[in-house]
């Protein structure tokens, strides 16, 4: 009889992991899209505050990380093509909380081992990939859980939620900053 409740019970649904793993790509693209026109805003001069030395630096980064940002936003509509959240039941939602935190844990480890801190620049990268991983483990997974118990009350975030869940992460990446 308990094996029957362990068959029922599907706690980790493998098809949302490409699901979280776009919303992170997303997420670390529309951010880093964001600094790279904030360098180039400083590479015209019209902010006080200074990251680079001179202007052609603040260009040339600026250049390389919209680059980088476009081509992280390029691989999820390449290699995923899963952008619905399915959060209707307890283990989906167990699932993505742990897809979520997993992949935000994966990736807080990588950039803390392989990316070097060795410019006010990658500084700057590796303080906004920190605070997407931070938001993927405290904001999202609390907003998870909230879509999950508001579903059935509104019947829009079934539809929506993958939208939602999206704009919660990358303003929640905002706190972090």
């Amino acid at each position: 009889m308990q094996n029957q409740k362990f068959n029922n019970l599907q706690i980790i649904n493998l098809s949302q992991f490409k699901s979280i793993l776009s919303l992170y790509f997303f997420t670390i693209g529309t951010s880093l899209l964001g600094f790279s026109i904030y360098l180039l805003i400083e590479a015209l001069g019209m902010t006080d505050n200074n990251i680079t030395s001179w202007s052609g630096q603040s260009l040339f980064w600026g250049f390389i990380i919209f680059f980088v940002a476009i081509f992280l936003l390029f691989l999820p509509i390449e290699f995923f093509q899963l952008y619905k959240l399915i959060n209707r039941s307890f283990s989906e939602l167990i699932s993505n909380i742990l897809f979520t935190i997993g992949i935000s844990l994966f990736f807080l480890i990588f950039v803390q081992l392989f990316l070097p801190n060795t410019s006010d620049i990658l500084i700057e990268v590796s303080a906004v990939l920190k605070a997407t991983s931070f938001s993927g483990f405290i904001i999202v997974p609390l907003v998870l859980f909230l879509l999950n118990n508001l579903n059935n009350r509104i019947t829009v975030l079934n539809s929506l939620g993958y939208d939602f869940i999206l704009l919660v992460w990358i303003f929640g990446t905002l706190i972090f900053i």
